[in-house]
């Protein structure tokens, strides 16, 4: 099967990071907030360390090395060279594309729009504000409006002061235009799908993500009325997508070259396995280190950030799935493009929001509420996945799964 030629290592499951992911994540929200009242000033140190256009700052040097560490062992992975051969099943791979690009980005500002600014507006804070660093070389006085923003001074530093809530609606956009992760991989092979379609779709939505991700960003965040810093919005493609891309083909096809495939699959890929939630979790640290105050001030953020991001990733996910059935795809098939559909890349939303707005934005901290449902989330719906395997075609398939798929499934049960 052609699909089966750019899978470079079969995935083995929910490893211990990833199982554990939420813990984590929770671990780390507790380390920052203890950071950030604790020893204010080795967050504001580490924040202070970045590289500056015109005086003003663009890139923070230590979520830069650890954002490049999280994408580089996703990128490393794919081999673009075989996902032409390996697409050549046309109907699941138009259905992700059209799910991922032309609906989930809509949908995400609608529902997080009618959540956010309607129905969660009065306990966020009608009068809330956030302060978002100003578009890449934008230059305003003090009191000068921007979009819904207004220029101010921040520790003798020009800010855009935007309604709060808004800036919540800027990380969840982010998060709804960055569809697939590597770690779908993970929730393909636990709903027994096509992995190699999957990681096809992992590898036509990095590549997608380089042209699509910076015009839909910029004219959802400019409907959203927020500032639309589209310099650095698709400086932070290049940063964050392009760089660990380029990165993981060369050193990829050098590490081949070099110890042969085999190596390449059973060492090095095995040694990268925790440097993606590693980096991811030290991001954390340093993202809750600043938001420690808005959270302690009112511990429900969280929810009223949460609450949207779940409807959207329960309706994308049914949305997929009962398509993928009128379409009459393969269940390998349909499990999989509605998990990439519900899915999200947050490693690049995070990367994204603390460059456009800030490490202490709420931008930033909307994204991380990203990575905070996102295991659990997937659980439930791999767990759907195998129970209603019996509505598709195949269903036969899947009355004699292996030993090895039987045994993650009765874990998931």
């Amino acid at each position: 099967m052609p699909a089966e030629a750019c899978i470079t290592k079969q995935p083995q499951g929910l490893g211990f990071f990833e199982k554990y992911l939420s813990v984590w994540v929770l671990a780390c929200i507790g380390a920052g907030i203890a950071l950030g009242k604790l020893a204010p000033g080795v967050a504001h140190l580490l924040d202070g360390l970045v590289l500056k256009v015109g005086g003003a700052p663009i890139v923070s040097i230590p979520i830069a090395v650890c954002l490049f560490f999280m994408m580089y062992p996703i990128m490393v992975k794919i081999d673009f060279a075989e996902v032409v051969k390996a697409s050549t099943n046309v109907k699941p791979v138009l259905l992700t594309l059209c799910v991922n690009w032309l609906i989930k980005p809509f949908t995400m500002y609608a529902i997080c729009l009618f959540f956010l600014g309607t129905l969660f507006h009065t306990l966020i804070g009608p009068d809330a504000v956030d302060f978002v660093k100003l578009p890449l070389g934008l230059d305003l006085d003090v009191g000068a409006t921007h979009g819904e923003g207004t220029v101010v001074l921040v520790d003798g530093t020009k800010m855009l002061e935007v309604p709060l809530w808004r800036s919540y609606l800027a990380g969840c956009i982010l998060l709804g235009i960055a569809p697939c992760t590597a770690m779908v991989l993970v929730w393909g092979f636990l709903a027994r799908g096509n992995d190699g379609h999957t990681l096809v779709m992992v590898a036509i939505n990095s590549l997608t993500m380089l042209a699509l991700y910076g015009p839909l960003g910029g004219f959802l965040l400019g409907v959203g009325r927020l500032p639309v810093p589209w310099q650095a919005l698709l400086l932070s493609i290049a940063v964050y997508v392009a760089l660990p891309l380029v990165a993981g083909y060369v050193s990829r096809r050098w590490v081949i070259a070099a110890k042969g495939e085999a190596w390449f699959n059973d060492r090095f890929l095995h040694l990268l396995t925790p440097v993606t939630i590693s980096a991811l979790l030290v991001t954390l640290v340093l993202l809750f280190s600043f938001k420690g105050e808005v959270i302690l001030s009112n511990p429900l953020t969280i929810l009223w950030i949460a609450i949207p991001l779940t409807v959207q990733t329960l309706l994308i996910f049914a949305l997929t799935y009962g398509l993928a059935r009128l379409l009459k795809l393969s269940y390998r098939d349909a499990a999989p493009s509605a998990l990439i559909g519900a899915s999200n890349h947050f490693e690049v939303a995070i990367a994204t929001s603390v460059m456009l707005f800030g490490l202490s934005s709420g931008a930033s901290l909307a994204t991380v509420v990203g990575v905070l449902i996102e295991v659990p989330l997937m659980l439930l719906l791999v767990r759907i996945c195998l129970r209603t395997a019996t509505w598709f075609h195949d269903a036969e398939a899947q009355r004699a799964p292996t030993r090895r798929a039987s045994v993650e499934g009765t874990r998931l049960a």
